[in-house]
């Protein structure tokens, strides 16, 4: 049973639906804390943001740009990627709740959906069947029918798998630029000088030039589709 099937047997039992105003606004506010969670998890946030980290550490600039704007751009760039999957919730979800004209857990069931095929385009067969076969989950016949506590977990390692293969490219053109002035600094006799100095100029002028920024964003955004 996932986690989307869990809040709707919750919302629907009597239980639920008998507590008292005050006792439902405490749930819904120690709920409203998984919010962040999911946001990390389940959505085009962990691939920004681990790209645009390894950005800054490529550059060698130290906190520049500041985490905060990091964070900001990661945020915003997710929104953009999440763009048409978050109207598809807030059509299928979230507009026919307000109207009632559908109940809360099927609002819930709607936006899992939406999240749930987001997700599972995402995510690499091999890290679904692993977690698929250590939760002994032996029911799935197509991908469309992958639990939500299999989808997630493999959704974040190949997110991580598809980061971190996109760091590295963004590592070799720097790299090579240290490379470059280590040799000179070598061939010059300027052992002590530390290459970092004299490399970070280049290599900001190098990002600049090719209007990296831009590059990086576009790059992004395209590896979704």
């Amino acid at each position: 049973m996932d986690s989307a099937s869990t809040v709707q047997q919750m919302m629907g039992s009597e239980g639920f639906q008998n507590l008292s105003p005050q006792l439902k606004v405490a749930l819904f506010l120690g709920g409203m804390a998984l919010i962040s969670s999911a946001l990390v998890t389940m959505t085009a946030f962990t691939r920004i943001v681990i790209v645009l980290s390894f950005v800054r550490r490529a550059l060698s600039t130290q906190e520049i740009p500041p985490t905060q704007v990091i964070l900001g751009l990661s945020l915003f760039l997710t929104l953009f990627v999440m763009g048409p999957t978050l109207v598809t919730i807030e059509q299928g979800a979230v507009r026919p709740y307000l109207e009632e004209t559908i109940t809360g857990p099927v609002a819930i069931e709607n936006a899992s959906q939406a999240l749930h095929d987001f997700m599972l385009r995402q995510t690499r067969k091999s890290d679904i069947a692993l977690f698929a076969t250590m939760s002994q989950v032996a029911t799935i016949q197509t991908p469309e029918e992958t639990p939500m506590r299999v989808l997630i977990p493999a959704y974040v390692i190949s997110e991580l798998k598809t980061a971190f293969i996109m760091g590295f490219c963004l590592y070799i053109p720097f790299i090579l630029i240290d490379l470059v002035v280590s040799v000179i600094l070598m061939s010059l006799g300027m052992m002590m000088m530390p290459p970092m100095v004299i490399s970070t100029p280049f290599k900001i002028l190098l990002f600049v030039l090719v209007d990296g920024w831009q590059l990086i964003a576009r790059v992004l955004s395209m590896s979704f589709h």
